[in-house]
Formats: structure tokens, sequence, C-alpha cells
């Protein structure tokens, strides 16, 4: 038997969507949220810190913030082929974060670029077999996307 749970930060990021048949291919803004789903075997183990979890809560923000928040939080996310934003961007300096990826930043890629970021890092010293299962994000309080690998989604449908 397995337990999940989630834990989420929050970002504000700058995207848009080059080709977008409508207003998401102006440059534009969110506040993201980020939210890890992870499952696996509550910690048996007596008298350890986790003991009755699966991972404490605090160690996933940590993860979150660092291989999510921190990279892009008040950054601009842009597609490595979207040449009219990279030449805007460029004009701004060093004033301004920019995060340059290979994928156009929908939230649905966003959210698997995500995974990819994140799953490395969930694992523990306890025998409890942690996995992130799934990232999902949050672009508007009504739109969200999720990303899960197909090994888990077909050994679990």
């Amino acid at each position: 038997m397995s337990t999940k749970i989630r834990r989420w930060v929050e970002t504000d990021t700058g995207h848009r969507v080059p080709n977008h048949k409508s207003k998401c291919r102006h440059m534009h803004g969110h506040r993201y949220r980020w939210e890890a789903e992870i499952e696996g075997d509550i910690v048996a183990e007596k008298g350890v810190s986790e003991e009755g979890m699966l991972i404490d809560f605090s160690d996933v923000s940590k993860i979150l913030s660092e291989h999510i928040h921190d990279i892009v939080d008040h950054s601009f996310v842009v597609y490595s082929g979207d040449e009219d934003a990279l030449k805007a961007l460029a004009q701004m300096g060093d004033s301004h974060r920019t995060v340059i990826v290979d994928f156009i930043p929908t939230a649905e890629n966003l959210a698997k670029w995500a995974f990819e970021q994140v799953a490395p890092h969930i694992n523990t010293s306890y025998s409890n077999q942690l996995r992130l299962v799934a990232m999902h994000v949050r672009e508007t309080p009504k739109s969200w996307a999720s990303w899960t690998p197909e090994d888990y989604s077909s050994s679990n449908a």
C-alpha cells in the first residue's frame, strides 16, 4: 500500500506562446503554482525524524525552492526559437532574468520540465520507495496542467 502527498511553491513568472491564435502570443506573466505529487510507503523506522511520513514536507519545499522557484521566480521563460522575444529581452541586458528553454513554455510543457527538474531529488535514505508521480502546474486559478511519466500512468491504469 502506498500513500501520496503534495507540496507546492508559487512563482511570478513571465512567458509567451509565440504562435498562439489569441492574446497569449503577447509577453505576459502569471502567478504559477508548481505542485509535486509524491508517492511511497510511510517510514516505519522507529525513532527517526520521518517516522510516520513519506518525506518531511520541509524537505520537499527545499527541493521545489531550489530547482523550480529559484530558477523561474521573477524570470521570463522564453522558447529558444522565439527570436522576437529573445531580441526584446536582450535589449534589457543584465537587468532582466531570462530562462531560455527548448520548448514553447505552455503550462503543459512547463509541467514536464518541472518534473524533470524535481524527480532526481525525491529520494531518501529510508527504503520507502519514494517517487515523484506527477507535477501539476497552475497557470491561472482556472487552468492547470499535469505531467506524469508513462511508466506510472500505465502501471496505475
